[in-house]
């Protein structure tokens, strides 16, 4: 009996040096975080500007290569790490950082003149000639559009963006205009399994 009394103190003096333990490093884990690189900021932290659009193309003014750059702003009293390793305190006005976004390769072929082409003029092969087919737009000319059915047919492509320019670039379209964007299945793509019932 005498030995298990002299066990209690050691065991509540240990379970306080536990406590403590545990405390401060998860203090001194909280307090020294490293800051993180401002390109790292969460969605709501940082506001990107809206890109400048040229107007004979609607597309941003500094697209290459499909890329273009933004200017983001953090928001106000958030801190981060610029690209030359020093720690900054934003006040909401200075630029943090850019960010790239998708922007497409156009040369020239609007997508109302084509529709409209393969409208009112796809019977003799209009829209094909516009978009540089002029195998397809000679054949429609000599056929009258394949007696109609190529021509709707041809319009139903070309209004869903099937049909494109034959050079591989995309219809110049209003910036935030009826773009459309096609999916596609991949080997990255996750797919949810069904329910077998």
């Amino acid at each position: 009996m005498a030995s298990s009394c002299r066990w209690w103190p050691c065991l509540r003096s240990g379970m306080w040096t536990l406590l403590f333990y545990s405390v401060y490093s998860h203090l001194r884990l909280v307090l020294a975080e490293d800051v993180d690189s401002c390109e790292h900021l969460r969605l709501g932290q940082y506001l990107c500007k809206d890109p400048k659009i040229d107007e004979s193309t609607q597309e941003p003014e500094n697209c290459r290569e499909m890329r273009a750059w933004v200017e983001c702003l953090p928001a106000p009293n958030i801190s981060c790490r610029l690209p030359n390793r020093t720690e900054f305190r934003f006040s909401g006005e200075e630029v943090g950082f850019n960010k790239t976004i998708p922007c497409r390769n156009v040369s020239g072929y609007s997508y109302k003149v084509a529709v409209a082409l393969s409208l009112f003029l796809g019977w003799l092969g209009a829209d094909r000639f516009y978009l540089g087919y002029p195998a397809l737009g000679l054949l429609k000319f000599c056929t009258v559009g394949f007696c109609g059915i190529g021509t709707l047919i041809d319009f139903i492509l070309i209004a869903m963006q099937i049909v494109g320019p034959a050079d591989g670039s995309n219809y110049i379209v209003d910036y935030y205009g009826a773009r459309l964007t096609r999916l596609s299945i991949t080997n990255q793509t996750y797919r949810k399994p069904h329910l077998s019932l």
